[in-house]
């Protein structure tokens, strides 16, 4: 039987309905927008790592043209600090004390853009022109910037009331079973590697307008954000120790958030604090440098690895030894990302033992937390290294080893060894059909070809799992107008990912109604009163099947509205583009006038909310061919196959953009992105100049299916895909690389990024020995 797509519904291939306002310069960001009298804030920040400071005089910068208010960390005392509420159970039971952001630094400063004061101007330029005034006596001090050496016994201390610069420690798995895993198996691979930091470089710079509403006792702020709910509850009821109704937060169009615009920053509270002092709207602006030394970076893991195998290549156990590196403060969530990826180690795979350590460490750099993916692509690239190491070890083509593995399908629901439940999956079917439309078994010959021209040619796979939709609900509400349009209100927030034609679709399907008559509010405090934001790939999952029901709830009052109209029974009026029809006749009412008839405001609206018990499971299989130029050590991606089960397709045009950029991300980790500190704890990479992003001739034209197979936890079987394709490229890309040395000179491993310097002198030390 053929199933017909909805023409605007779940399924269909509808275009971004927002884009047309972003693409005509129409959007509106927060740094757009300016209310009268607006003053211009400037953070004057640390230019060392690690040092005592003292604050001699402000006199000069308060005197200095437009200058309105200069804010020390002595003006702010009843302010609080940002705390992270991230720390998960150690091994004795307790929780490691959080090392909190102060709003502005008192006497010490632990990172390059470390805060110290604040300056409130007419202008921005005026602003920085007088914090530069401001006398500051430093007091320099040994600095540590590397992950791998935070814990030698002469390493400089982040915190030397801590007597460590051990942040955390966490255990998962079992020792002792691993351990008898490992003394019956009798062949082993191993494997080291740094996952390196990455910036998030979101197309649009952070920002924050701050105001003081008098007459109605609060503050607003409007800045763009991941989540409107949790910055107003953080920054009020922490921040302030003030309820959280007396503050409202906005956010408008966001220019991309990937994870670091979910998080309170001090701007926030200072720009708040400057506009009620001085009774004027403050907004601060970011730019890039400030970016790339403060907002929260990703990634920075330095690990081991070891898989214990029987002769025939199965899987007994596994053990890892992680070193996070939290940077120089606990940040929102940080020590619960390499938690949260941990509890994935075991991957597409059925080992039954499990061994892992996690050690988070400071450092004097800015602070690490959640960037795309949040902890699964790090746990998926050590499993999927460390998988394609054990194949050579064994000597077993890459997919064979994964095919002896895998959780086969009979084996759901599965219980990993952290806990995680499986509900659905078949695993070696989205391998078999990316093998086939990558030609894996063709790829030798290619290869001689690439010889016989005097490159290196190589191919890698990754099968992924990662989990995300976790375990909550995300309300929703629409309201028919008097117009006869519908408004979708719902908790989330849309940072370029389609939000407002997805949700659409999910209404349009119960109302058969045409999606640009259909409009989705989101980022007010005063429009909604919870929410749970955007992150972990949860909107779509959670918060589009709340809307699919709160469109079905309205459209069951739209029938009964209309039936007492028409005098028929509700069972008999079906809903036929924006109008209500008895069934088999031409009599109707359009939406409009099915609003003007309703007796009271209630009747016109609906509410939805799916509360979802687990996290869903998307997976997939990714392979990446590749050539390397022996002599240059440039990589160039010849194709890029993708294979992923996500459930069910909500839109299959918003779901290939979130795919191909998401691998594009990946890809950048894997060969250009990287984030390097000087042992003095000085970010060498602070611009464009030096870090590297990658472009649209860095990647091939892909080749993107799915294969899904409906979630049983989601109602409407959706797993979620926002973040996915991150979690598969950079190992499906690095796999390649090694590939590819491995062919021409034995190389087995080499960090990220795989920089064409980085793989000459790989290739170089290799010819010698």
């Amino acid at each position: 039987m053929t199933v017909l797509t909805p023409k605007f519904g779940m399924g269909a291939s509808v275009l971004r309905v927002e884009d047309a306002a972003f693409i005509t310069g129409k959007g509106r960001y927060t740094d757009d927008i300016a209310p009268e009298g607006t003053l211009h804030g400037y953070v004057l920040r640390s230019q060392m790592a690690n040092a005592g400071f003292k604050i001699g005089s402000t006199d000069a910068a308060k005197a200095a043209p437009g200058v309105h208010l200069v804010l020390t960390g002595a003006d702010i005392a009843h302010l609080n600090p940002l705390k992270s509420p991230a720390m998960q159970r150690q091994p004795d039971g307790t929780r490691a004390p959080t090392r909190d952001i102060p709003i502005l630094c008192r006497d010490q400063v632990r990172y390059v853009g470390d805060a110290i004061a604040f300056v409130v101007a007419e202008s921005r330029a005026q602003a920085q022109d007088a914090a530069e005034m401001i006398d500051v006596a430093f007091e320099d001090r040994p600095a540590i910037a590397a992950t791998a050496s935070a814990l030698d016994a002469d390493a400089p201390l982040v915190w030397p009331e801590a007597g460590s610069n051990k942040s955390f420690e966490y255990l998962l798995g079992e020792r002792e079973k691993a351990d008898t895993a490992f003394a019956k198996a009798t062949r082993f691979a191993r494997i080291a590697f740094r996952n390196n930091r990455l910036v998030c470089n979101y197309m649009e710079p952070r920002a924050a307008l701050g105001e003081w509403r008098a007459d109605e006792d609060r503050f607003v702020l409007t800045t763009g954000s991941q989540g409107v709910h949790s910055m107003r509850r953080i920054i009020a009821e922490q921040v302030f120790a003030m309820p959280a109704e007396k503050l409202r937060v906005v956010t408008p169009d966001v220019g991309g958030g990937f994870g670091p615009k979910t998080f309170v920053y001090r701007e926030y509270p200072l720009v708040l604090e400057a506009a009620r002092r001085l009774g004027r709207p403050v907004k601060w602006t970011g730019d890039r440098a400030e970016h790339f030394m403060t907002d929260a970076q990703g990634r920075d893991n330095q690990v081991e690895a070891e898989m214990a195998m029987d002769d025939d290549g199965r899987f007994l156990g596994l053990r890892v030894a992680i070193v996070a590196n939290m940077g120089a403060y606990n940040s929102q969530y940080g020590p619960f990302i390499p938690f949260v990826g941990a509890t994935m180690s075991t991957g597409v795979y059925d080992i039954q033992a499990l061994d892992v350590s996690i050690a988070g460490v400071f450092t004097n750099t800015c602070p690490v937390d959640a960037y795309r993916g949040a902890g699964r692509p790090e746990a998926a690239f050590l499993l999927e290294k460390l998988v394609d190491e054990c194949a050579r070890e064994m000597g077993l083509a890459p997919d064979e080893i994964r095919r002896r593995n895998f959780i086969r399908p009979e084996q759901f629901p599965y219980r990993t060894q952290t806990g995680r439940l499986y509900d659905v999956g078949e695993f070696e079917g989205h391998m078999d059909q990316a093998l086939e439309r990558a030609d894996w078994a063709g790829f030798a010959e290619r290869a001689g070809a690439s010889r016989a021209r005097g490159r290196l040619r190589g191919i890698g796979m990754a099968t992924y799992i990662e989990a995300c939709a976790f375990a909550g609900s995300e309300p929703a509400h629409v309201e028919l107008n008097g117009d006869g349009t519908v408004t979708l209100k719902i908790g989330t927030q849309s940072n370029g990912q389609g939000h407002a034609t997805a949700y659409a679709q999910f209404v349009s399907e119960k109302l058969d109604l045409p999606i640009d008559r259909i409009t989705v509010h989101q980022g007010d405090t005063d429009a909604l009163a919870t929410g749970g934001g955007t992150g972990g790939s949860r909107s779509i999952p959670l918060g589009g099947v709340s809307a699919a029901r709160a469109g079905e709830d309205l459209a069951g009052k739209i029938r009964k509205i209309a039936a007492d109209e028409l005098e028929a029974a509700a069972a008999d009026i079906e809903l036929v583009d924006g109008t209500a029809r008895i069934v088999g006749t031409d009599r109707s009412m359009d939406f409009a006038a099915i609003a003007k008839a309703a007796g009271k405001p209630e009747d016109l609206k609906g509410m939805g909310e799916f509360v979802q018990d687990e996290a869903t499971y998307p997976n997939g299989t990714h392979i990446c061919e590749l050539e390397i130029e022996p002599h240059t050590g440039d990589v160039e991606i010849l194709t890029y196959t993708i294979v992923d089960d996500f459930g069910a397709t909500v839109n299959p045009v918003l779901l290939a953009g979130q795919v191909h950029g998401g691998v594009v991300q990946g890809a950048g980790q894997a060969l250009i992105e990287d984030t390097v500190y000087a042992e003095d704890g000085q970010l060498i990479t602070a611009s464009f100049m030096d870090y590297a992003m990658p472009r649209a001739d860095d990647v091939p034209s892909f080749s993107f299916e799915t294969r899904n197979v409906p979630s049983t936890t989601n109602a409407l079987g959706i797993k979620g895909a926002g973040e996915a394709g991150t979690i598969g490229a950079t190992p499906a890309v690095m796999n390649a690389v090694t590939d590819a040395l491995y062919r021409g000179y034995g190389i087995r491993h080499i960090d990220m990024p795989a920089t064409p310097s980085r793989i000459w002198q790989a290739i170089a030390d290799a010819a010698t020995t």
